[in-house]
């Protein structure tokens, strides 16, 4: 039990060291979203067509599995401040690269951000899910709105830029932010800073024995590649349908994100209520009938429909899949972090490569949706069925509440 002496001074480190874990998710969401309404303008300075347009997406999130299986062993040996801010080293040396460079420099970079922002997510998720662990749920939902700010503002920014024929701006000002973000953490000290301590009473072997991981690994998979897909292609969709309106095709991503952003802000109201399967399952449906717009659409005014239903839809999958975790594993959710968050940017390689395949294949963008369209039936089977009834791993106790 704390002592009442000792709340003055632990309690504004907690408070200081959540802030900045907010505002890095802030930066991270332009960071990792940028790259979708750039596309349009990368894919004629390379010379591209969707398919190596794909490839760029798969560099991107390919690269941020790594980093994701890297971060688990950062914070067990480093603690969530100094791997946070490995992630920020990244970040922006990507960020500048990009700026100027040919094809082949520009996918080095692309890899060297998607490092660091794979460092960085799931330590900002597992740190998140650590300090509020009775309401891991609602609190994972504001720091991933905190995320979907920064995604939906990347579109203005840069259209902004791309008006004045100068990305370089965008890109360096992002850089500039995520370098001072740095120094600040750097003078810096928050509580907590080490992850608890894993039982040892589960091994990763068993682990991968039972079905539970392999289909908690699937899900992170399928639900991230979806949602990249959805917020990587929308912007070179739209500016087909519309050729004309080239700039208000550069920010159609933005009602995707934003309506991300509002999902995850009322989600916590919603859990208030309802189990997590179920939030889950209705949003999935929503989800369903954006990207069906999105596929059957002739003109922007669909598109954005299409897209920011499909944003709501996804709203809260993440937030409430990583909240599962505890549930499904116990304390081995911190041996099994890695693969769960590797997978999902697996994913998020994956599948906005084969949307791009899809269409270089049979020449329509349009069947390439097809793609995040199962992947939101699948994840819809798993939360109505699978969902409700895997159970923890057997061997792994109960979490026990932070002291």
């Amino acid at each position: 039990m704390t002592s009442s002496s000792s709340l003055p001074t632990k309690f504004p480190r907690l408070t200081r060291g959540t802030t900045l874990v907010h505002i890095d998710f802030l930066i991270t969401g332009i960071v990792m979203t940028f790259l979708g309404p750039m596309l349009p303008a990368l894919a004629a300075r390379w010379s591209l067509n969707d398919n190596q347009s794909g490839a760029l997406i798969f560099a991107q999130f390919f690269s941020s599995m790594f980093g994701m299986l890297l971060s688990g062993i950062l914070v067990g040996r480093w603690g969530y401040r100094l791997t946070l801010m490995t992630g920020l080293v990244l970040m922006p040396c990507g960020m500048v690269l990009i700026a100027f460079g040919p094809w082949l420099e520009g996918m080095i970079s692309i890899c060297i951000l998607g490092v660091g922002y794979g460092i960085t997510t799931p330590a900002g998720n597992l740190r998140t899910a650590e300090v509020y662990r009775d309401q891991s749920a609602s609190a994972l939902n504001v720091i991933n709105a905190v995320w979907g700010v920064g995604a939906m503002s990347s579109p203005f920014l840069l259209a902004l830029a791309l008006g004045a024929h100068k990305p370089w701006i965008f890109l360096f000002s992002t850089a500039a932010a995520l370098l001072l973000l740095l120094l600040v953490f750097a003078v810096s000290r928050f509580h907590p800073d080490q992850r608890r301590k894993q039982s040892s009473s589960a091994n990763p072997a068993s682990l991968w024995a039972t079905p539970v991981l392999p289909l908690v690994c699937l899900l992170f998979f399928v639900y991230v590649g979806t949602e990249t897909s959805l917020g990587s292609w929308v912007a070179m969709y739209a500016r087909r349908l519309s050729p004309p309106e080239r700039s208000f095709s550069t920010i159609t991503p933005s009602f995707f994100w934003g309506a991300i952003l509002a999902g995850r802000a009322f989600a916590p109201l919603a859990l208030k209520t309802w189990r997590e399967t179920a939030v889950a399952s209705a949003g999935l449906l929503v989800g369903l009938a954006g990207v069906l717009t999105l596929a059957l659409a002739h003109g922007v005014g669909l598109v954005i429909l299409g897209a920011t239903l499909g944003g709501l839809g996804l709203a809260a999958i993440f937030p409430i899949s990583v909240s599962l975790l505890p549930i499904w594993f116990g304390e081995s959710s911190g041996r099994v972090s890695g693969a769960v968050f590797g997978s999902g940017n697996l994913g998020g390689a994956v599948l906005p490569w084969v949307v791009g395949l899809v269409s270089s294949q049979f020449g329509s963008l349009r069947l390439g949706f097809l793609v995040p369209l199962v992947g939101m039936a699948a994840m819809f089977a798993f939360y109505v069925s699978a969902g409700k009834s895997l159970k923890r791993f057997p061997s792994a106790p109960a979490p026990e509440p932070l002291p």
